[in-house]
């Protein structure tokens, strides 16, 4: 096992057929790569077993839960450069196959013995049954969110918004202040007066219905999944004083049955519903809300596929953060918003603020790492800065997109209470 890098790089190198764009740190301590690169520290043997039982971003995912692969350097960085390297899923050239093959057998005898160890525990198992029933997504909605209400103040800060911020063009705005801008853009859109009924599905920890009920004067009732965050909601509420005008409820959107409402709030959580029931959600929503009643559907979209049906959740969104999570084109969003009967008055791409957002949880993670590996576990602190690094990637490249949908349940008469220039947001 001398010099375990040189020879790690090299069979690297063949199967990829190109220079490996980071430096690597093997287990024994020695090191090869292009000098000054971010370092992928391969700290056990078991990294390379993972990786080859199951190639691609899955296996090093495992590897990095584990504690087994680790970046020294800048995260970003390192992401980026690593992003080539997954093994494609297509046909590869008889050469390039004959290839990988050689440099397959020399990482074999790097890996030692195979099968590889179980995943690391985090992973989401034991998934059975339709996907996007009751209780498949209670269980989903848990593992993401039932993690410990102080790891989640850790990443979030005080706002305790799990969403997009907004952001404005100055260098001092906090990430505080950009949440709370946020929130009162969505009031503003909804076009809020005291008095009147929101509801804010996927509710989180209240911060939203908290904004309404004290700016804005409205009843409120917020619905999650989450039994940890509504906890923390309903203390929230209690210590602003607001029962009387805040309800926060453990219920699944496909089950209230109290409207109408004159507005309703769906943030970030539609991401949840899947396709197979994203047209029960909208023809829901619609029917919850009265006649000229604006709904706010903030949602993170992905770029459409020539096939649609190849789509495939990301594997290790899929196994560690969102289990049956999925994303869809927001061409699709509006069009099925507006096969229910809503009518779409305004789509702003906030694409930029999900990426600055995300940067500043990955350094309150990465500030707080000793605390937070207490407050969750070491495997999950991990899962958390890679999600959230990647992700900032992806917003900033422009592989997703995350968008607000302005829309109305027009009255028969054709009113839509929206003035002649929209985005005045009265």
């Amino acid at each position: 096992m001398a010099h375990a890098a040189a020879r790690l790089v090299d069979s690297v190198e063949k199967a990829l057929g190109a220079p490996l764009p980071v430096r690597v740190r093997a287990w024994d301590g020695s090191e090869a790569g292009p000098p000054g690169a971010p370092t992928l520290v391969v700290r056990h043997r078991r990294a390379l077993r993972r990786m080859l039982w199951k190639p691609g971003e899955l296996g090093l995912a495992r590897a990095w839960v584990a504690g087994e692969l680790d970046i020294d350097g800048d995260l970003y960085e390192a992401l980026e450069r690593l992003a080539g390297l997954l093994w494609e899923r297509d046909d590869a050239p008889r050469a390039a196959l004959a290839r990988r093959l050689a440099a397959g057998r020399e990482l074999l005898a790097l890996a030692g013995p195979l099968p590889p160890p179980p995943p690391p525990r985090e992973e989401v198992r034991g998934r059975t049954g339709l996907r996007h029933t009751l209780g498949r997504d209670r269980r989903a909605i848990s593992h993401h969110y039932d993690v410990g209400n102080d790891f989640y103040a850790l990443v979030l800060g005080p706002s305790m918004v799990y969403s997009c911020a907004y952001w404005d063009e100055d260098e001092n705005t906090t990430l505080e202040d950009a949440q709370q801008a946020k929130l009162d853009l969505v009031c503003r859109k909804l076009a809020l007066k005291p008095g009147q009924r929101l509801l804010d599905v996927g509710c989180g920890w209240g911060s939203l219905v908290l904004h309404a009920a004290r700016e804005y004067g409205v009843r409120a009732v917020g619905v999650t999944l989450s039994r940890e965050q509504a906890t923390y909601a309903r203390k929230r509420v209690a210590e602003a004083g607001l029962t009387d005008r805040i309800d926060i409820r453990v219920q699944d959107y496909r089950r209230i049955d109290d409207g109408p409402f004159d507005a309703i709030a769906s943030v970030g959580m539609a991401e949840h519903v899947g396709a197979v029931r994203y047209r029960q959600y909208a023809d829901i929503l619609h029917n919850l809300l009265r006649p000229g009643g604006r709904l706010l559907n903030h949602q993170i979209a992905r770029r459409p596929l020539p096939d649609e049906d190849a789509y495939e959740a990301d594997p290790f969104i899929d196994a560690y953060v969102f289990p049956d999570g999925e994303l869809a084109p927001v061409g699709r969003t509006v069009t099925t918003l507006e096969e229910a009967g809503f009518e779409v008055r305004d789509l702003e791409s906030i694409r930029e603020h999900y990426a600055l957002t995300l940067r500043r949880w990955v350094a309150n993670l990465e500030a707080e790492a000793p605390r937070a590996a207490r407050l969750a576990g070491p495997g999950r602190a991990r899962v958390w800065r890679l999600y959230m690094a990647a992700s900032a990637l992806a917003f900033e490249r422009n592989r997703i997109g995350v968008n607000q949908v302005l829309a109305v349940r027009t009255p028969d008469s054709g009113a839509s209470g929206f003035p002649l220039r929209t985005r005045d947001w009265r």
